[in-house]
């Protein structure tokens, strides 16, 4: 996890700015998530996993304004942009710490992740998501935006060709976008959708389904019973 948290902090400052230009339909995607999110309680309790800057977390913010929120996250640099982010409001709280291991508190109505499991190991991944569902409350949800590999070698190469072309036709710099893409290419490390599907009903989610999928980026939604 060292050098996720290095990697990320080098970029702290430039994060949201990038996101645009390297995630495709960035705002459908990540707007798909917080659609999906049903909280039982008007101020629910909310946990953002890898919530880097707070992009993920402003959003939820604007469906429910009441909620409290706790941002996890490894990177230091990355939550002290989202601390200015919201630095108006008092229902924030932010906890620096290596997700895979520290303890995630709770109990949440809503656990929210964007674009930040795919990071760890496949070990860790399946153990976060057993903890996760430990953590929701009776009829919490698991929210999660992130990356999933191509179920065959052909569907992997298709994705990836996808995003390498997207990534291209933008606006950011040559030197800019090969350091995107070799960080992509040495931190990732993603398992397929239905391997991922699998995993959470293993957990004890009875309700699971993918609402949104673009090639790699998927969102997933469990809900505990």
């Amino acid at each position: 996890m060292e050098q996720i948290k290095e990697a990320f902090d080098t970029v702290a400052q430039e994060y949201d700015a990038q996101r645009v230009h390297i995630i495709p339909d960035l705002h459908q995607y990540y707007g798909a998530a917080v659609q999906a999110a049903i909280a039982n309680d008007s101020h629910p309790a909310i946990l953002d996993i890898g919530a880097g800057t707070g992009l993920m977390s402003a959003l939820v913010l604007e469906k429910y304004p009441g909620a409290t929120l706790t941002l996890l996250d490894i990177s230091e640099k990355m939550l002290a942009v989202a601390r200015h982010r919201f630095s108006h409001l008092n229902t924030v709280r932010y906890v620096v710490s290596d997700y895979s291991q520290a303890p995630l508190g709770g109990p949440y109505d809503l656990v929210f992740s964007a674009l930040s499991i795919h990071h760890l190991t496949t070990v860790d991944k399946r153990q976060l998501f057993q903890r996760i569902f430990s953590a929701l409350k009776s009829g919490g949800m698991f929210i999660n935006a992130d990356q999933a590999d191509g179920e065959t070698p052909l569907f992997r190469q298709m994705y990836r060709d996808y995003w390498d072309n997207f990534v291209a036709s933008g606006p950011l710099p040559e030197e800019e976008r090969r350091e995107i893409m070799r960080r992509r290419d040495t931190l990732d490390r993603n398992e397929t959708l239905t391997t991922q599907l699998r995993w959470l009903q293993e957990c004890g989610f009875p309700d699971v389904d993918v609402v949104y999928k673009n090639r790699t980026f998927v969102v997933t939604v469990a809900r505990k019973g």
